[in-house]
């Protein structure tokens, strides 16, 4: 049985000994540990980039999986503990096996399996929750430097545009108890125009949506230009015109009207739930209310940033209830086609959203199936990028 003596001392020695070790250290050392608290086999799976499977982290060789097991997240028990960010156990010959999510606030990374002698009592259950619990914030301290961890998450090749928008991504989920943001973003492996950002500060959650012209190179280079002045503007303390002003800017004196973003900036009051938004060429945000009603929240919209027209830039407000959902989306989205020329269309995306939100998803698992469904509808290959971010606004307090 495990004491809260075992489990205090498993969490301060992994703590103490993970500041000097590497990702593909971590394993040998969580299963050691783990076994002096009475939790065996202590095994970790991480998730691909697409949340399609759990890739044992082994530790072992150049990609830290060299031998490990691989488990579909749409098939199996793991996959279900990663889907529902809840632990699931199971009898196993003697012992019992245990599966918990391992997440990073509310971006889940992947789960842990652990096996106990017999049923755990209340000390031993924390224990395991907590274990998962710090492994989530050893992974991402562990991640930004490891070649290991960013192999062991890929199942196909990158693109180099795809490369650059991934690392300047923020977390595609994050949660407190005013609001839960997530994103998504396809084709994982060849995305190039697309970008999302968000960002709090005080009482403000800052969102921002940016779809570039064409799918090569260029266009991630035009994205990343356009995501990186807006955050660069908005740490100084710009408005959202005065950002977009400045993106306008900065594409211009790089591509010379030859290139072009569309884009949706907002920022929402977290304490009032009121929206300001401005829309740069960009569809209009879609708002989804008591988990049946939606609208398009149309804005007068300015130029696409980058062509230079002149257009005024005008902010609109929206004032939010608590449980609106706040969807900003590019056109991949909508209009990826079946092999019949069917678009996926605004509607059958936001009656996607509604019917997710009835069954109590959590939004993370809203979206990957969201994307699923899209990838489903263009025969699982996009010709155009798909991105969504969603926000939730759960009220004042």
């Amino acid at each position: 049985m495990t004491t809260l003596h075992d489990s205090a001392r498993m969490l301060t020695a992994l703590l103490r000994a993970s500041h000097l070790i590497t990702f593909g250290q971590l394993p040998a050392l969580v299963d050691r540990h783990a076994a002096g608290a009475g939790l065996h086999r202590a095994r970790i799976f991480v998730a691909d980039l697409r949340e399609e499977v759990l890739r044992e982290a082994t530790g072992e060789g150049i990609d830290a999986g060299l031998g490990g097991q691989e488990m579909r997240i749409d098939a199996t028990l793991p996959g279900r503990v990663f889907q529902i960010m809840q632990g699931l156990s199971t009898p196993v010959g003697s012992r019992l096996q245990h599966w918990l999510p391992i997440l990073d606030g509310t971006e889940r990374l992947g789960v842990l399996r652990v096996e106990t002698d017999a049923e755990p009592d209340g000390a031993g259950h924390d224990s395991m929750r907590d274990l998962a619990s710090l492994l989530g914030l050893l992974l991402v301290s562990k991640r930004h430097h490891s070649d290991s961890y960013a192999r062991l998450t890929r199942v196909s090749p990158m693109s180099v545009s795809a490369e650059m928008q991934w690392t300047l991504m923020p977390p595609r989920t994050f949660a407190n108890e005013r609001v839960t943001i997530a994103g998504a973003m396809e084709p994982a492996y060849a995305t190039a125009g697309d970008a999302f950002d968000y960002a709090l500060a005080g009482d403000t959650a800052h969102l921002a949506v940016f779809d570039a012209m064409g799918h090569d190179t260029a266009a991630g280079l035009i994205a990343n230009l356009a995501l990186a002045t807006c955050r660069n503007q908005r740490r100084q303390g710009a408005g959202l015109a005065e950002a977009a002003l400045t993106i306008e800017t900065m594409l211009l004196e790089q591509f010379t009207l030859n290139r072009y973003a569309t884009g949706i900036l907002a920022d929402l009051d977290l304490a009032t739930g009121l929206l300001t938004w401005i829309s740069c060429g960009h569809h209009p945000p879609v708002l989804v209310r008591g988990g049946r009603w939606t609208t398009a929240l149309d804005c007068a919209p300015s130029h696409p940033l980058g062509t230079d027209l002149g257009l005024p830039v005008v902010p609109c407000r929206e004032q939010l209830e608590p449980g609106d959902r706040l969807l900003l989306y590019t056109d991949g989205i909508t209009e990826a086609r079946d092999a019949h020329g069917h678009e996926f269309g605004r509607d059958r995306f936001v009656d996607f959203i509604i019917r997710r939100q009835a069954d109590g998803l959590p939004v993370p698992e809203t979206l990957r199936r969201l994307v699923r469904a899209v990838l489903d509808h263009h025969d699982g290959r996009l010709t155009d990028d798909a991105t969504v971010l969603l926000c939730e606004w759960h009220g004042p307090e």
